[in-house]
């Protein structure tokens, strides 16, 4: 996050610094390249795609330098992670820094004062003015699968509702919650059950104001599920595989208000959308949203792996530790509960009323 940013950092590391600018000097990809992804085909299945086969070797601020010396823009960025740049000099000053204390200990049998400052951080700048907690896992996969573990658990319920034109990743239970079967499904089924895709909002297709799409989401939602057997309603305030599009406005706050009314826990994922890339720390911010979970992950450390999920406490009696908590996350705290109307929190796993944290 910027805060752990110096003001007098330079944006990449001087001894790692690539020219700012494009250049090509072979063929592309390049003999080396060519060299590398022949070894790769004998050892990497198929299924683990490339889009451009040329092999990085070095990478500062948007720019990739490849083995045979040729230097890219980086339009990809990592599907959304790299929102700092490559090498800067703190993010890659503090990952040596951590090497030399030590690599894992696994917080939930012997803690350590750097991840209770991440939390601190996301806390303040979180929507939202309440008590946060925040788990860290491993992916963003892994944030969304534990804010459905927290939203059943807190509730009771079963049902989670997503939208069309969604993304949530790739596991078993993400891949049943995304709107596109193909690539991301095909052939795995069997997939998680009890998930239900309702229209969204889309006003450059649909032409519809937030409160008529909204009106929508709750109709086919109350008559196809019913409120009482739905424990989440995951929403991308602004959706990333989906096209990038933005709701019209009043459309989430109108699903939080019907969603809060009627004891549905709001989830926020903000893997895509989150730190900083529309503008603002969270895309949440824009539509004065407060989600109940906010999921993020991605460009939350520059493109090391910190997946999180924050939640702000309730009258509710939290998990056990082993029930979010797996060998590499922390306990989850129960999420806040709001009057109807209010707005609510934040997709690493942050949100009032429940707590846990890559997306494509």
């Amino acid at each position: 996050m910027t805060d752990t940013l110096l003001e007098t950092s330079s944006a990449s590391n001087s001894e790692t610094a690539i020219p700012a600018r494009r250049e090509v000097v072979t063929a592309i990809p390049g003999p080396k390249s060519q060299a590398l992804h022949e070894r790769r085909t004998k050892v990497v299945p198929p299924g683990v795609h490339s889009t451009l086969p040329v092999y990085i070797e070095r990478a500062s601020g948007a720019i990739l330098r490849d083995v045979d010396g040729n230097s890219f823009i980086d339009l990809g960025a990592g599907i959304g992670v790299t929102t700092v740049g490559h090498s800067r000099e703190t993010v890659v000053n503090a990952a040596k820094a951590q090497l030399d204390s030590f690599l894992h200990t696994l917080f939930t049998i012997t803690p350590y004062e750097s991840y209770v400052r991440v939390a601190e951080l996301l806390a303040e700048h979180t929507p939202g003015d309440h008590e946060k907690h925040t788990v860290l896992v491993n992916s963003g996969a892994e944030a969304v699968e534990n804010g459905v573990k927290i939203a059943r658990k807190y509730t009771g319920r079963r049902g989670v509702a997503v939208l069309e034109h969604a993304y949530h990743g790739r596991t078993n239970l993400t891949m049943a919650m995304n709107y596109k079967a193909a690539p991301y499904a095909t052939g795995f089924g069997p997939l998680a059950g009890d998930v239900f895709h309702a229209p969204s909002s889309y006003p450059y297709r649909d032409g519809l104001s937030g409160a008529a799409a909204a009106a929508r989401t709750i109709g086919y939602l109350e008559k196809h599920v019913g409120a009482t057997d739905l424990a989440a309603l995951v929403v991308e305030p602004i959706q990333g595989e989906g096209g990038f599009q933005t709701p019209a406005e009043g459309y989430l706050p109108a699903l939080q208000e019907w969603a809060t009314k009627n004891g549905v826990v709001l989830i926020a994922d903000e893997i895509q959308s989150g730190m900083g890339r529309t503008g603002r720390y969270f895309a949440s911010e824009h539509f004065g949203l407060v989600p109940d979970l906010l999921l993020s992950a991605k460009g939350i450390a520059a493109g090391l792996p910190l997946p999180r999920s924050p939640a702000v406490p309730r009258s509710w009696t939290p998990p056990s530790p082993v029930d979010s908590a797996g060998p590499s996350a922390a306990t989850p705290s129960p999420p806040r509960r709001r009057s109807p109307c209010s707005s609510s929190s934040s997709r690493t796993a942050s949100s009032r009323r429940a707590s846990a944290s890559d997306g494509p």
